[in-house]
């Protein structure tokens, strides 16, 4: 995948405002209709709600009815209003042209139909002039979202948004919600790689934030679908399944600059903690789990002496019970469900089983050739080698399980 370089046939309505630290775009194709109300509403929110200079870019890409003319017109009635003039059809274009244009450290879009709340801008800009985060999306999809639309359309999004998940392990919960924001400085690194022009240009651009390690702020919005909206279902759809799939094939083969995107963008590791993360509950859990393996064990074990005699009694006691605990332990302590590795997590089951089983026919064996053992004498130091033993389980799992969940 190369770079995308386009020629930027645009047009400033006034001189660019170098003081504003927001820039909100507007992204615009035969909107005159929606435009001028959209603008008005934004600025009157921006002046009483922002608390730092902004502008309001309007991004008209190849409008052929009367957008430009309002927008220029706007523009002349706002100070804080320009106005970017695009030849060719493309939010996505007109997003890249606009953003690469902009002098604003922190960047933004909303849609013209304004079905996202405004109150939701400046918890989206925030953790970028902070530096906390170097993207923010607006999200319908959290709990805390409220959101008025039709069924047909939650379930598409929902849908998109799992298929993102699936085929290309995107970790953002809404890539289509047009209400974005984004560092000045990031987009400079990423705007370069995003091939796509039209609606598939937010997802590409968050799955290679996402692969560069850079953080995704996501914040919950009060969304009412916009009844007259214009977009081609079918024909967003066709073109996001061949956007997931070319950006799909560049990630499998290497064609993207992650690496070096890692390297100048990415956040550096945190330093190693005194205690690894999710160690308390881990040994809390575990250790739920080893006393009801202990008990199991002594009662089997007890069950089968008499008939077998000690060491025979112990590799079955221990067999069955270590098979148990692991199935345990992998679901309870460390929170892995499904088939995927619980063979490699099972056969470190039995290398701890092996190691129990050596630790505790070892005890038995060295009891029996220095004392006539009792049956309690024996219990006692099953015990005793047993916990020596679940150490070494807890270690072995969590190294099988934990770090390479």
């Amino acid at each position: 995948m190369t770079r995308t370089s386009e020629p930027r046939a645009a047009v400033h309505a006034r001189p660019t405002d170098a003081t504003a630290v927001l820039d909100v775009v507007v992204p615009v194709h035969n909107e005159e209709v929606d435009l001028g109300p959209c603008v008005r509403r934004l600025h009157a929110h921006l002046t009483a709600h922002f608390p730092y200079p902004f502008r309001i870019t309007v991004a008209d890409n190849a409008s052929s009815d009367g957008t430009r003319a309002v927008a220029e017109a706007l523009a002349g009635e706002l100070p804080e209003v320009g106005v970017l003039h695009l030849a060719e059809k493309g939010r996505g274009r007109a997003l890249r042209a606009a953003w690469s244009a902009s002098p604003a450290p922190a960047l933004a879009y909303l849609d013209v139909d304004l079905s996202t709340d405004l109150a939701a801008l400046l918890p989206l800009v925030a953790p970028l002039l902070s530096g906390h985060s170097d993207l923010a999306i607006g999200t319908r999809l959290a709990r805390a979202s409220r959101v008025v639309r039709g069924a047909k359309r939650e379930v598409i999004s929902r849908g998109y948004n799992l298929l993102l998940r699936g085929a290309l392990a995107a970790r953002f919960s809404d890539a289509q919600c047009g209400f974005k924001a984004i560092r000045a400085d990031v987009a400079a690194e990423l705007l370069p790689l995003v091939q796509d022009t039209g609606w598939f240009f937010d997802t590409e651009l968050l799955v290679l934030a996402q692969r560069a390690g850079l953080r995704i702020h996501e914040v919950p919005v009060d969304w009412v679908d916009d009844p007259d909206s214009r977009v081609d279902i079918v024909a967003t759809a066709l073109a996001d399944l061949r956007g997931i799939g070319r950006l799909g094939r560049a990630l499998l083969t290497g064609a993207l600059p992650l690496a070096r995107l890692r390297s100048q963008l990415g956040r550096a590791p945190l330093p190693a903690a005194q205690v690894p993360v999710g160690l308390p509950g881990q040994l809390t859990r575990f250790a739920a789990v080893g006393v009801a393996s202990m008990l199991a064990y002594l009662l089997l074990f007890v069950a089968a002496r008499g008939p077998l005699g000690a060491q025979p009694a112990n590799l079955l006691a221990l067999l069955l019970t270590a098979v148990a605990n692991t199935a345990a332990n992998r679901r309870l302590t460390f929170g892995v469900t499904g088939r995927r590795h619980a063979g490699r997590h099972h056969l470190q089951g039995m290398l701890a089983f092996a190691l129990g089983l050596a630790l505790t026919s070892g005890a038995l064996a060295v009891l029996h050739a220095t004392t006539t053992a009792s049956r309690a004498a024996e219990l006692a130091v099953l015990v005793t080698a047993n916990l020596t033993a679940t150490a070494l389980r807890f270690l072995l799992l969590r190294l099988a399980m934990h770090h390479r969940r």
